[in-house]
């Protein structure tokens, strides 16, 4: 009986890992993998937003998500993407969580994978990331035609400019 139990929580432990491995393969990929550029002096700082994410995508996907952007701020949005599986070709879009009005189409502006933008009050938004059918290619650990996306969100105190309210 002991062995039997012993035998059970070393499958348990066994597979509790393979799963987390498979799970957690791209959960910081966002943070390796998107670029971070930018200094005080060409006046790109911006700092890493802890909303930024990561997850395992599959061709033909859509994924949405929920942000909070801040008056008085810049943001600048990176998505990256594994692009041995997936290519090159990945679309998103930026709502407004609340009068449902798209604010940005990555598929109108030549699928540029980096936006910025200055927010000029508090809002929810809603990000859209699409990832189009297509010839997949196996990669190990992952199913077939499935691969890792980043979405890198960076933040900093927007530059005043103009006068000053009274």
């Amino acid at each position: 009986m002991k062995n039997l139990f012993k035998i059970f929580i070393s499958a348990f432990l066994f597979f509790s890992t393979v799963a987390n491995a498979q799970t957690s393969a791209c959960g910081s990929f966002h943070r390796s993998r998107c670029v971070m550029d930018g200094s005080k002096e060409d006046g790109k700082d911006f700092q890493y937003s802890a909303q930024s994410r990561s997850g395992l995508f599959t061709q033909g996907s859509v994924s949405k998500m929920r942000c909070v952007v801040y008056r008085g701020m810049e943001y600048r949005m990176t998505v990256c993407l594994e692009k041995e599986v997936l290519g090159d070709n990945i679309q998103y879009k930026i709502i407004d969580a609340v009068t449902k009005n798209e604010l940005f189409d990555s598929a109108k502006e030549d699928n540029i994978k980096q936006f910025e933008f200055r927010c000029e009050q508090t809002k929810q938004l809603i990000i859209e990331v699409v990832i189009p059918s297509g010839e997949a290619k196996a990669e190990k650990g992952k199913p077939m035609g499935a691969a890792c996306v980043g979405l890198l969100i960076e933040h900093k105190v927007s530059e005043r400019t103009g006068f000053s309210q009274y």
